[in-house]
């Protein structure tokens, strides 16, 4: 084992400089705030949403900030040499490689952490008896259900998005000079082509994205569930890239595909677990939340595009306008009398998505009559990238 942790973590024995990965501020503040609690993070995200990059970057920052190196442990438990070897097995070796006593911190990263089935126990082991901060990593939200609580009161999760059109621009080395923000509306465009994958975004590639929804959906889902027929799911998440942004039906899906109604519900929610696809519940009671069709986005405006093409540009707007604003704070649809407003949060903040159009008269009576704390329209991405430091 030793050879293998000496390759995980190079820092060890020389200078580390993390390369080809660009930086993620917005990710790295929130790591660097954790750091300070005594908890356990958990950071997920759809696969090659950049979890890992996000690590390695924030041990480089670590390092910097004269943590010593040798107090820094990375595993990727993927691996198939570690297959055998528990998580405690592994701090134990490392502990003992690098000499390190139990009363002395260190920094454990664990990617791609729910390839241990019993995880869970494990992490609180380590919580509850060493001087440790940890961080973890995943790519399914249905693993990380913690069905026996062993976490609960100990872990935090931080959800890390595809690229927001700032960072796709900081990634492709774009720079707009407000006396040329004109371009900004040319440069939307391609991201609602190219999306927010960071690989897709430095080397855009159609067969990279395929690859990637394929490789989810096969491994993630039909794998993981034991699904026989593969096609259908596949088919499934078609209507739900060309719905996006839509209520969905379950009941209509499931009879395009001809399959029963609790098959089209779980595989919505596979689809919601391995964040392919994000569902927003209607606003009212709590019958209304749970009995309401959902409305549902893509996890990545790239993907919605690899199914649609390029139409109905304001539907990516407004796919675009939840991704800013879904991890405020809890973020539904209004529904009355037919008339429907694109958002309302939990405080009652109306937010209405219209790209470079007008609500129609019904929405304008809806929207100002509704007795709501905050009115707020969306129109173009300059508003967009207000949104996140207004709500």
């Amino acid at each position: 084992m030793e050879n293998i942790l000496y390759q995980y973590n190079p820092w060890w024995e020389n200078e580390f400089i993390p390369k080809g990965i660009k930086p993620r501020d917005i990710y790295l503040n929130k790591l660097r705030k954790y750091q300070k609690d005594n908890v356990i993070i958990l950071v997920t995200g759809l696969r090659r949403v950049g979890k890992t990059s996000l690590l390695k970057l924030y041990i480089r920052n670590l390092i910097e900030n004269n943590v010593k190196p040798q107090h820094i442990l990375y595993v990727s438990l993927d691996d198939y040499l570690l297959r055998e070897n528990t998580i405690l097995d592994i701090v134990e070796n490392y502990r003992r490689i690098m000499k390190i006593n139990l009363s002395e911190h260190i920094n454990l990263f664990f990617d791609e952490i729910t390839y241990k089935e019993d995880y869970h126990q494990q992490l609180k082991n380590l919580y509850d008896h060493q001087n440790v901060t940890i961080f973890a990593s995943a790519s399914s939200g249905s693993l990380l259900q913690d069905k026996k609580a062993y976490l609960t009161g100990r872990s935090v999760a931080l959800e890390i998005q595809p690229l927001f059109f700032h960072e796709y621009l900081q990634f492709r080395d774009i720079h707009i000079k407000k006396s040329e923000s004109y371009l900004l509306e040319s440069y939307f465009k391609d991201y609602m082509r190219d999306g927010g994958m960071p690989e897709n975004v430095l080397n855009p590639d159609r067969g990279y994205l395929i690859n990637l929804v394929d490789d989810i959906i096969e491994k993630d889902i039909i794998a993981f569930y034991g699904i026989k027929n593969h096609q259908k799911v596949k088919d499934y998440f078609s209507l739900l890239m060309e719905r996006s942004g839509k209520q969905v039906s379950i009941n209509k899906i499931r009879r395009i595909l001809d399959i029963s109604p609790d098959t089209s519900k779980r595989y919505l929610s596979y689809f919601e677990k391995t964040y392919l696809v994000h569902l927003v519940s209607r606003y009212g009671t709590t019958n209304e939340r749970l009995l309401s069709p959902k409305k549902v986005y893509a996890c990545d405006l790239g993907i919605k595009y690899l199914f649609i093409g390029k139409r109905d540009l304001g539907s990516y707007f407004e796919n675009y306008v939840y991704m800013n604003i879904r991890n405020s704070r809890d973020i539904y649809y209004l529904y009355q009398n037919g008339i429907e407003i694109d958002f309302i949060t939990s405080d009652k903040i109306l937010i209405e998505s219209k790209y470079h159009s007008e609500m129609n008269e019904k929405q304008k009576t809806l929207f100002q009559s509704y007795p709501a704390k905050k009115r707020l329209i969306v129109n173009d991405i300059q508003q967009v990238e207000k949104l996140r430091e207004i709500i």
